[in-house]
């Protein structure tokens, strides 16, 4: 039996079976106020500034919330802001909180709370970074108001404190904020609408979330990050359930209320279910990623880069991720989201390629002497297990040694982390996948960036990325920066910055007395009931 015949009938036994019969704790409340999620991954490590990993993302948008929120349309809107004020030459910016508002233990949001929480912010995120490399001081005014003082303009300033890929700028108490942005934080406080139940929360297993009281949402409908986040539940468990056959089996049985990402091949049996609904997740969808370490060899070397590229067939990625559905994936030749306004395959042409033969000629002109190409591949994560048992054929279908590690995404969120050398604990590559609503142009693009030491995971060094991505921050129309982003596509092409390996849709799947299930680049919790 093959593995798309066996996950379709691992659903048809009963949860029990499924679950090996335990009788989970996660589980066993029944009441409607209560919600049960299958998240995409376990939620190993909860600080929200130390990495980019989209389920602490999510987790961390019911805990924390921010100044700013990025809506539907990418336009950032007041979230914890009263009101802003900037000066006519563009350098100075005041902000005032609104008032009222409280952290989880019961202690008031704050101007130093907030200053604190952008230092923490800004010294790990990509635009944070820009913003302080022109900074003359941020400092706060009176107990709701602070001023950030620069010596150039910074036009994207509320997307920056908006946009919703990770790092965002969360909110913490100042005391917790402090703390080095390059070390996890041990205290979760936040003033979201959620409160984390630290004393419940079981790494593998599951994350407990209860409704904070004190929440003052604001009084705009919800939008994304948007709006006010009304909560109509009273408890939200997060139950980590890796194994595909065994979420389908606890969704259909109505243990669960919520499956956030259901593997393709598993759809069909749950549409069939007179009590769940299927929909696309998110309509802008999701780019996968090859992501290798530009520190030591063999992908320090251009060539051996370009090899991968060349040789990489980006249907072999999304057949093994989507299936057969050819509505669910499309091949992309470039970095940016498909059908947004700024789109440009410009210089894409390697990405066509699919030659094993022109791929090892290019291994060999890079002196490549056979070194383990280290690959750290999440296994609990459908996308990422799929993606790396198709990379180690390819590598070695090219002539590459490839040293397999099979591991968590946890782990893996940790260890890509790590700039020691592949064989002292470090890595080669990994997989992972980008949201298309991070991709639209560069100001949100954390992977498109290649500027060394303080790049993504990977640490790409290149010059001319790095320029092009100042010409679409200065760009002062849409011609320039559709220009802008067409030189920036051909050069993040041209020096592999990384290799996508296509554009793909993804399914969310939930019981139908669940109201208010939404599509988006990340779960929306707010305005959720459960009948």
């Amino acid at each position: 039996m093959d593995r798309r015949s066996f996950l379709k009938s691992a659903t048809g036994v009963g949860v029990a079976a499924a679950t090996g019969g335990l009788a989970m704790p996660a589980l066993a409340q029944g009441a409607t106020k209560t919600l049960r999620f299958v998240p995409q991954a376990n939620l190993a490590n909860f600080d929200p500034i130390w990495g980019t990993q989209y389920v602490v993302r999510n987790a961390a948008l019911l805990v924390w919330d921010t100044l700013y929120g990025v809506n539907s349309k990418f336009e950032p809107k007041r979230q914890m802001v009263e009101a802003e004020e900037v000066s006519a030459d563009g350098l100075t910016w005041t902000f005032k909180l609104r008032s009222g508002l409280k952290f989880h233990d019961g202690s008031p949001v704050t101007a130093k709370d907030v200053v604190a929480s952008l230092v923490r912010w800004s010294a790990r995120d990509p635009m944070g970074l820009m913003i302080r490399a022109i900074q003359v001081e941020l400092t706060p005014v009176d107990e709701l108001t602070w001023k950030w003082v620069l010596k150039q303009p910074f036009p994207k300033m509320l997307f920056a404190l908006a946009k919703n890929n990770a790092p965002c700028s969360f909110i913490m108490p100042e005391r917790i904020a402090k703390t080095d942005p390059f070390q996890q934080i041990t205290e979760y406080i936040g003033s979201g609408p959620f409160k984390f139940a630290r004393s419940e929360w079981v790494p593998g297993a599951k994350a407990v979330f209860e409704k904070f009281a004190d929440y003052k949402p604001r009084e705009e409908p919800a939008d994304w990050m948007a709006g006010g986040k009304k909560v109509l539940i009273d408890r939200l468990e997060w139950v980590i359930m890796p194994d595909p056959a065994t979420a389908a089996a606890a969704l259909q049985s109505g243990e669960v209320d919520w499956w956030e990402t259901p593997l393709a091949d598993l759809v069909p049996v749950l549409k069939g279910h007179k009590d769940i609904s299927v929909d696309i997740g998110d309509p802008l969808g999701n780019i996968g990623a090859f992501r290798m370490n530009h520190l030591f060899p063999p992908f320090n070397n251009l060539k051996v880069r370009q090899a991968v590229a060349t040789a990489l067939n980006q249907e072999d990625y999304m057949r093994a991720i989507v299936g057969e559905d050819d509505k669910l994936w499309k091949p992309l030749p470039g970095f940016f989201t498909p059908g947004t306004p700024l789109y440009t395959e410009e210089g894409g042409e390697m990405f066509k390629k699919k030659s094993v033969a022109e791929a090892k000629k290019l291994l060999a002109e890079s002196g490549y002497k056979g070194e383990p190409v280290t690959c750290i591949v999440a296994q609990d994560m459908a996308a990422t297990k799929s993606m790396g048992d198709v990379t180690a054929e390819l590598l070695k279908s090219i002539g590459m040694n490839v040293d397999f590690v099979a591991t968590d995404w946890g782990t893996v969120g940790s260890r890509r982390a790590q700039k020691t050398p592949p064989g002292q604990g470090g890595w080669s590559m990994f997989h992972t996948w980008h949201a298309g609503a991070d991709c639209v142009n560069p100001a949100s693009y954390t992977a498109i960036r290649a500027n060394g030491e303080k790049a993504w995971f990977g640490w790409p060094d290149v010059p001319p990325v790095e320029e092009h991505i100042t010409s679409w921050f200065n760009a002062k129309d849409i011609a320039a920066e559709k220009e802008a982003m067409g030189k920036l596509n051909k050069a993040a092409v041209e020096n592999v910055v990384y290799v996508p390996t296509g554009f793909y849709l993804g399914y969310q799947a939930w019981r139908k007395n669940v109201a208010g299930v939404t599509s988006g680049p990340f779960p929306v919790f707010w305005g959720v009931a459960k009948g």
